[in-house]
């Protein structure tokens, strides 16, 4: 969703009723006025074979790993890094309350994070070494691996996870924060299974609890965020890709993005060491800064949709097609909890969810053709919007 404003570039077509008042009558052009609510839509049969893809990835990182530690020690591993990936998970909850993205493709994107970047990152790490950076062979590889292969072969394979996001899902990937959750769904998935190997490792190597111990507190309660962060900024390049409507121009936002959170990676993997001399320094001086300036560009964010949402609905309130309450209920939190409570209280809470989805929906697509970037598909998903809309008010008022 757009971030900045723009007049419309046409209005929607109106449509001359009350809806609250308890007698609905179909919009000009309507297919019948109340009727079933619409079922929700389909995963596509490409997401579908993308998902399939992930998760057979994923089982071979798990076999992989299972052959390192064994398998009972790779249970409690997966438990221990939960906790991360838990925290992780709900703070992209935070960012996504508002306009919530498909689960389905919230489930790639951490799929794709968990098996398939990392099963590139680990095929193609040496390889890449060998061939660009190191054919002779006298570098310090631990070092190198860190600082520079780390950072350029894992943003690559995971950015490739958020590019397959933005080209399957075009009718919700259509903004920044749309951009930041699933860039964020992905790094949460690739540190999912990277702290699984790291806690092993370092258990496996020093056979002590407190070396363990360590690792945790460091990589899962002290930076659990890194790889969100990183990878934020190629899912934000292709956020604004995607409202600015140059969608054939995604090499060049892609650039963009990527470049930063490589950027941002090698700084993490080399502060200590290379800018900093110890750890307390580099993780107060950098990493807690770059944290909360990455809380406060998403309130930001967050704060521009949220005027943007109210901004669009009017544009349908005048057109007659919503109500000033509903433009309430719909672009504030206050109305939107409200609207909550009073569907619960009815029992058609599935209702108002799919009632209020279909509106950020329609705001999300009013903004492209307002913005002149919106084609036909969006006139034609923006009218089939409208009349979904009509017929979840009328399902929802229906016997009140």
């Amino acid at each position: 969703m757009s971030v900045t404003s723009h007049q419309p570039a046409s209005s929607p077509e109106p449509s001359p009723r009350d809806p609250w008042t308890g007698t609905v009558s179909g919009p000009p052009g309507s297919p019948g006025g109340p009727g079933n609510l619409s079922k929700p839509a389909r995963i596509s049969p490409l997401a579908l074979a993308a998902l399939v893809f992930c998760t057979v990835l994923l089982a071979g990182v798990a076999i992989f790993l299972a052959s390192i530690f064994g398998p009972s020690t790779l249970i409690w591993l997966g438990f221990l890094a939960m906790v991360p990936l838990g925290l992780c998970l709900v703070g992209l909850r935070w960012v996504d309350r508002w306009d919530p993205e498909p689960r389905s493709m919230l489930a790639l994107a951490l799929l794709w994070g968990a098996g398939a970047s990392v099963a590139g990152a680990l095929l193609v790490g040496d390889t890449f070494t060998e061939l660009f950076f190191e054919p002779a062979g006298v570098m310090d590889l631990d070092l190198f691996g860190a600082v520079i292969q780390a950072p350029i072969v894992e943003e690559l394979t995971k950015g490739a996870g958020v590019l397959l996001v933005f080209w399957l899902n075009r009718a919700h990937f259509d903004g920044p924060i749309d951009g930041i959750v699933y860039g964020g769904m992905v790094g949460a998935g690739f540190a999912f299974t990277e702290n699984i190997l790291y806690f092993g490792s370092s258990y496996a190597e020093a056979g002590a609890a407190g070396d363990l111990a360590a690792v945790f507190v460091l990589r899962g309660l002290f930076s659990p965020f890194a790889h969100v962060m990183f990878t934020a900024w190629t899912g934000f390049a292709l956020g604004l890709c995607a409202v600015r409507g140059n969608r054939r121009s995604w090499p060049v936002y892609l650039l963009l993005g990527i470049v930063p959170a490589m950027f941002g990676h090698f700084l993490w993997n080399g502060g200590v060491g290379i800018f900093f001399d110890s750890f307390l320094s580099f993780y107060f001086l950098l990493q807690v800064p770059l944290f909360v300036a990455s809380i406060v560009a998403v309130v930001l964010l967050q704060r521009a949709e949220l005027r943007l949402t109210a901004l669009r609905l009017a544009e349908y309130q005048r057109a007659g097609w919503f109500t000033e309450a509903e433009v309430a209920m719909f672009g504030t939190p206050a109305g939107r909890k409200a609207a909550k409570h009073w569907a619960a209280a009815q029992g058609r809470a599935t209702a108002m969810k799919q009632f209020t989805r279909t509106a950020m929906d329609l705001v999300s697509v009013r903004q492209r053709i307002a913005a002149g970037h919106g084609d036909g598909r969006d006139i034609a998903r923006e009218q089939a919007l409208l009349h979904q809309s009509f017929r979840q008010r009328a399902q929802m008022l229906a016997g009140l």
